[in-house]
């Protein structure tokens, strides 16, 4: 018999990297809580999802360049407006601006904060605001 599970709508993430192994081990933790990953290699393949999919999440990764990390955000912002845009960060990394939400790259925290994010994306969703920045 079908659980509640099986009728509740799936957060759909886009998680964007260029170390496969990493974007691997991330994408494995993320669907092991319930997330469905769509994971890409290159901002080309980013660019090509983003046009054709609807993503609740945008996950970038700190193996992508920061001019290339804020051009995929911006690109993300025209054609989905609402969807976060979030970057994953290593100890060693600063804070994206341009993102909605930087996180820690710790797959525990990673995991709390997304969920997190999600949990403003939907308030702010139904409060009618426009404010992008989720703070974690």
């Amino acid at each position: 018999m079908p659980t509640l599970e099986h009728f509740m709508p799936q957060t759909v993430v886009l998680a964007v990297g260029l170390d496969s192994s990493i974007l691997a081990n991330r994408g494995s933790v993320w669907q092991s809580a319930g997330y469905f990953v769509t994971s890409v290699g290159s901002i080309s393949e980013a660019i090509i999802h983003i046009r054709d999919g609807d993503f609740d999440l945008v996950l970038i990764g700190y193996s992508i360049s920061a001019v290339s990390r804020e051009r995929l955000a911006f690109l993300i912002r025209a054609s989905h407006a609402r969807t976060p845009v979030v970057c994953v960060a290593d100890s060693s990394s600063e804070c994206d601006s341009f993102a909605d939400a930087t996180i820690r790259s710790e797959p525990v925290k990673l995991l709390e904060d997304i969920g997190e994010i999600m949990a403003k994306r939907a308030k702010t969703a139904a409060a009618g605001n426009s404010v992008r920045r989720f703070e974690t």
